[in-house]
């Protein structure tokens, strides 16, 4: 058996050294302000025509009005940032936190599709998007694809770790 400090000192390194620790902690840094946003009721407000339109997220407005829900999902991505900063450094919690990115990102390029005014109807529509909406949400394609590539980075070490 390893003394602490060994194991300690190995997770740290892995933990800011390791190939994806940019992405971690750049996925934990966008997380924590975003989520700290949402306890806003600039941001509340702003949010409110992506989860009035979702059919995955609307029901929150319906059950918590537009401050509650922005809270709710404030919470979640907030709990989100935690699972990823833990995950650095313990390979469950990292698969948790991976995953977790991944559906925020996932429920959100749906948005794309049900928000009204993505395609820009003065540029001919679709495929041209507009500047505030729809450039404003394809960057969540960027950010899906990191938090997958996390995500098959702790899967593919917990599983070798399992074995």
């Amino acid at each position: 058996m390893l003394p602490i400090t060994s194991v300690t000192t190995s997770r740290t390194k892995e933990a800011i050294h390791s190939p994806e620790a940019l992405l971690r902690w750049s996925l934990v840094i966008v997380f924590l302000w975003f989520g700290g946003m949402k306890f806003t009721g600039y941001e509340a407000q702003g949010i409110a025509p992506f989860i009035e339109n979702s059919p995955f997220m609307s029901w929150l407005i319906d059950a918590f009005g537009v401050r509650g829900a922005s809270g709710v999902i404030g919470v979640m991505e907030l709990s989100t940032a935690a699972m990823l900063a833990v995950g650095a450094f313990h390979r469950g919690v990292s698969v948790l936190g991976a995953a977790m990115s991944c559906a925020t990102y996932a429920i959100t390029l749906t948005f794309f599709v049900t928000t009204p005014g993505v395609a820009e109807p003065t540029a001919g529509g679709f495929p041209a998007i507009s500047a505030p909406i729809g450039q404003f949400l394809l960057k969540d394609l960027v950010l899906l694809a990191a938090s997958a590539s996390l995500l098959r980075t702790a899967l593919a070490r917990w599983g070798t770790a399992r074995s």
